[in-house]
């Protein structure tokens, strides 16, 4: 397996029926235009009807990942669930995933993690995140994601507009290579998410409590300090504020 090359990660209502061969699912704009007015659970409906089998939701179990999953489970608790297991997650996230799993019934989650062979080739020593965070979130969770996608047209994603400056602008619908990411919370504030899950009765992270209301992987997050942004605890120090999963790469490792 050859190593993979640093310098190159990184680089409703009275609505018409929805026409897949002249608008194209590819098109996010398309679906936008006609479908961007709906509430979110609405939204996750529409999306459903639109993509059928062909969408999946993405989930990294953390902090605030019980609404996404819930919401859509409110509307199909088959939906497939894709997890990425970068092998240096908390212990606290998988024993949360499985009482999340439990707790809304979901039927269909797929545990993904990284290639043997590349995470050899470029990470022996569990130590990439030291030297060069974006190829170890290249080889941990961005390459991983992008062969459990295979075969999807669509994916549901938990972003939220507040989170950082990268995500101010998201839409419901929101192109990505050849594949639409649906954002169904894109406009949701911190409290409407804390107002939801208290409403739902649904089970906290472990480490929130403890001070992560942002959580990756153990060795870049930390603890957020009273007054700082809730994401601040994550690559602390670094000037990164995505793993690369939501990122439009020149390599195509934004997925």
């Amino acid at each position: 397996m050859a190593r993979l090359d640093p310098a190159a990660i990184g680089a409703a209502g009275g609505a018409p029926p929805f026409d897949h061969d002249n608008a194209g699912l590819e098109d996010a704009a398309v679906l936008n235009a006609r479908f961007g007015h709906l509430a979110s659970r609405e939204a996750v409906a529409k999306a459903l009807e639109l993509f059928g089998d062909k969408i999946a939701l993405v989930s990294s179990f953390g902090a605030e990942s019980s609404v996404l999953l819930h919401l859509v489970a409110s509307v199909s608790r088959d939906v497939p669930v894709v997890f990425i297991d970068t092998l240096r997650l908390f212990p606290e996230t998988l024993a949360y995933r499985d009482t999340l799993v439990e707790r809304i019934g979901l039927t269909h989650v797929r545990t993904v993690t990284p290639d043997e062979a590349v995470l050899k080739a470029n990470d022996p020593y569990k130590a990439a995140w030291m030297s060069n965070a974006d190829l170890c979130c290249h080889i941990r969770k961005t390459e991983p994601l992008a062969r459990a996608l295979t075969g999807f047209d669509a994916w549901f994603t938990g972003r939220k507009r507040f989170q950082a400056a990268t995500r101010a602008s998201i839409q419901l619908f929101e192109q990505d290579g050849a594949r639409v990411k649906v954002n169904p919370l894109a406009t949701w504030s911190s409290a409407e998410l804390k107002a939801y899950i208290a409403d739902n009765n649904l089970p906290a992270h472990p480490l929130v409590a403890e001070g992560y209301p942002s959580i990756g992987c153990v060795p870049c997050t930390s603890k957020v300090k009273p007054g700082e942004d809730e994401r601040a605890g994550r690559w602390r120090g670094l000037d990164k504020v995505e793993c690369g999963i939501h990122l439009g790469e020149a390599d195509g490792s934004g997925i």
